[in-house]
């Protein structure tokens, strides 16, 4: 068993020289799993594992919902959706210090509660508000970090991708997920505005007023964005409520947003084709890391590694609490080298059996367990945590892929500006986070409430 564990030590050590020399995750997965499986069990076993593998794992029905988010998603970028809501965000908002900036934000929420990723949302968002945060000589800084920070806000607020994705892992409801994530969303965006009103605040020149909008601008914007909360309340508020499941529901999702796109003119046969391309270029990338996560999964299962890094950390005689906070950090340390949705399919096979360990066995009672909820409510919670953290990883140097989007549409101001930029908004999330430890009811009140 032990030189098994030291296999699977420097099998992830291979695994983080390879990511850290820009070898693609999906291959780097499937090359060190393979390769440790071979040399534990033989290459009999792997190629035996091989035949099904990819089957047993791309047909689970949960994992069609992903394509259909996607696609949804794709169609929302092309049709006209994000110019609604930011017109719509800034007749309300803009006519404050730092208002356009929050109209940013608050159109984020908007497009992230359709589109489901992050960098959709940040590239998207930012070619509608950036030349409006230029017209109105917002700094540099603030206008590039206001709009990566925003674009995080589509990882968390449902739909998600990541979420189905952490769901699927630890074998969660999704449904419950996105009931789940509402709350801590919802207060994303309350802290983001916070944020923005310090900010101008302290410093005035980075965020000047914009112009007051008339009635008639306010009613006809708000007109205009009414189909998109449309969409959103009948996709999110029948999952919530129990009328679709959530494939069902991305399906309806995207034909809504097609027949939107189609009205308004700007969804064309062309525009679709594009839309069905990237959704499966996107969609193929997803499952090949998928795959891969899984060969490296069975790997460090058969080489004990998730058992020993669990043992470990039951028996540090760490308090409960102080073990979660050094896994989050971990999950922030993680997102300056991988994507989210990597960080999600690397770290969670082996922190999820350490909180199942500590919190006190796979059948604790709440009232005997070490975080005080068992482990169906600690799941939830956990994975609200993760995506939040692995939020940060979108904003944070050297990967930061929010930033990096942000910095191709905005050239004229360096990225060194836009990490400053988005630095409050990364505070602003790490007093979440702590809100959300010190109180997890806020996650876990409302699957309670809908779910009856």
């Amino acid at each position: 068993m032990e030189t098994h564990l030291l296999i699977g030590l420097l099998g992830l050590a291979a695994l983080v020289l390879l990511i850290a020399i820009r070898m693609p995750i999906a291959y780097a997965m499937i090359l060190v799993g393979g390769a440790g499986v071979t040399i534990i069990n033989g290459p009999a076993i792997f190629m035996n594992q091989l035949k099904d593998l990819a089957y047993s794992q791309f047909s689970i029905y949960d994992l069609s919902v992903l394509p259909m988010f996607v696609l949804m998603g794709s169609i929302a970028t092309r049709a006209g959706l994000s110019r609604d809501l930011f017109r719509a965000a800034n007749a309300w908002l803009g006519w404050m210090r730092g208002g356009v900036a929050m109209s940013a934000i608050a159109a984020c929420a908007g497009f992230g509660a359709v589109c489901g990723s992050s960098l959709a949302t940040a590239s998207t968002m930012g070619q509608v508000a950036l030349p409006e945060l230029r017209r109105y000589n917002y700094g540099g800084a603030l206008a590039t970090g206001t709009l990566a920070a925003g674009g995080v806000l589509g990882i968390l607020i449902p739909p998600s991708v990541v979420l189905v994705i952490y769901a699927i892992i630890v074998e969660a409801n999704i449904i419950t997920m996105f009931m789940a994530a509402l709350i801590p969303g919802l207060m994303a965006v309350f802290l983001f505005l916070l944020t923005i009103a310090i900010y101008v605040r302290v410093r005035p020149d980075a965020g000047p007023k914009g112009n007051k909008a008339d009635r008639r601008e306010l009613l006809d914007s708000s007109v205009r964005v009414l189909p998109v909360i449309g969409i959103f309340g009948l996709v999110i508020g029948g999952i919530y409520f129990g009328f679709f499941n959530p494939t069902p529901a991305a399906a309806v999702g995207v034909v809504l947003v097609t027949a939107y796109g189609i009205g308004r003119g700007l969804v064309r046969l062309g525009e679709l084709k594009q839309a069905l391309l990237e959704t499966a270029r996107t969609s193929g990338m997803i499952y090949l890391i998928l795959l891969g996560a899984e060969m490296l999964k069975i790997f460090m299962s058969r080489g004990g590694v998730p058992q020993a890094m669990a043992e470990w950390m039951v028996h540090s005689g760490l308090p409960a609490m102080t073990i979660l906070v050094i896994l989050l950090i971990s999950l922030i340390l993680l997102g300056c080298l991988m994507d989210s949705l990597s960080m999600i399919l690397l770290a969670i096979p082996f922190f999820w059996p350490v909180l199942i360990g500590i919190n006190g066995g796979d059948y604790v009672t709440a009232a005997d367990a070490a975080f005080g909820m068992n482990n169906e409510d600690l799941k939830v919670w956990f994975g609200i945590l993760a995506l939040i953290v692995v939020e940060l990883g979108l904003i944070t140097p050297p990967v930061g892929m929010n930033v990096f989007v942000i910095s191709a549409l905005a050239r004229d101001v360096p990225m060194k500006q836009t990490f400053i930029g988005v630095a409050p908004f990364f505070f602003a999330e790490l007093f979440r986070v702590a809100i959300l430890i010190a109180f997890p009811a806020l996650t876990l009140w409302l699957p309670r409430i809908l779910g009856g």
